[in-house]
């Protein structure tokens, strides 16, 4: 019996030790998120709001951009795309480091909505996506469902939206841009509750060897799928709530 009762007493001490990291883990990622977040408001904001150092990535009158422009646009997809090949080689320090200059560019990309919409409509969307995203990532965290399920079709509409915005760029439809929007606030929802628990779940899966530079790892990569459901989802609300100047 008495040892019946250590081994009980033991279990209960290790489900401890894990719901404490899993706490500290889960602190990390938000924490790390919502630096990047803050990273990329400011380098918006500071070329967005200033006509000069726009002007270095789009035409002043017509705001299209440049070849530069361009360049920037495209730069986080390939930098998402390197991180992940890098992420198993550089430390964690290296892969935070990564991720801060990827938010930075992420904030020239999008440095333009500051000189289309409104600084009362981007704040506004912006406070209204901080409600959604929390109250989503929250239901992903506690929800005793298993909506790993969700990720191949998320996925999949998430190819087919990018198709769909690639043909609009063509064809320059109201009707198509207003669809693509309203589809893609409701995969990025998916996707704000499918990584957080996909996030708690690798935690929990890893926990037992106690990896830390694995866990810094994986906590910046959480960091990082969070910021992008975050960034997309403010991004597609934007377009059918925000007010052009």
């Amino acid at each position: 019996m008495a040892d019946y009762q250590t081994v009980r007493a033991g279990a209960g001490v290790r489900s401890a030790e894990i719901d404490a990291g899993l706490k500290a883990h889960m602190n990390k990622v938000y924490g790390t998120m919502s630096v990047g977040l803050l990273v990329t408001a400011l380098a918006a904001w500071a070329v967005g709001s200033n006509d000069a150092l726009l002007s270095i990535f789009r035409d002043p009158l017509t705001l299209r951009p440049n070849i530069l422009g361009w360049i920037i646009m495209f730069a986080p997809l390939g930098m998402v795309f390197a991180f992940g090949g890098l992420i198993n080689r550089i430390s964690a320090a290296g892969a935070q480091l990564f991720f801060y200059a990827f938010a930075a560019v992420m904030g020239l990309s999008l440095s333009w909505i500051f000189a289309v919409f409104t600084g009362f409509s981007i704040t506004q969307t912006f406070l209204i996506t901080s409600i959604s995203f929390a109250g989503l990532s929250l239901w992903g965290y506690t929800t005793k469902k298993d909506i790993s399920g969700w990720g191949s079709f998320l996925i999949m509409g998430l190819i087919g939206l990018i198709v769909a915005m690639i043909v609009n760029m063509f064809l320059g439809s109201p009707a198509i841009h207003f669809a693509i929007s309203i589809i893609g606030v409701l995969i990025f929802a998916g996707l704000t509750a499918y990584d957080t628990q996909k996030i708690k779940t690798n935690y929990l899966q890893h926990a037992q060897a106690m990896d830390d530079e694995w866990l810094g790892k994986s906590a910046i990569m959480g960091a990082l799928n969070l910021y992008l459901d975050f960034v997309n989802l403010f991004m597609f609300l934007l377009q059918f709530m925000g007010s052009r100047d």
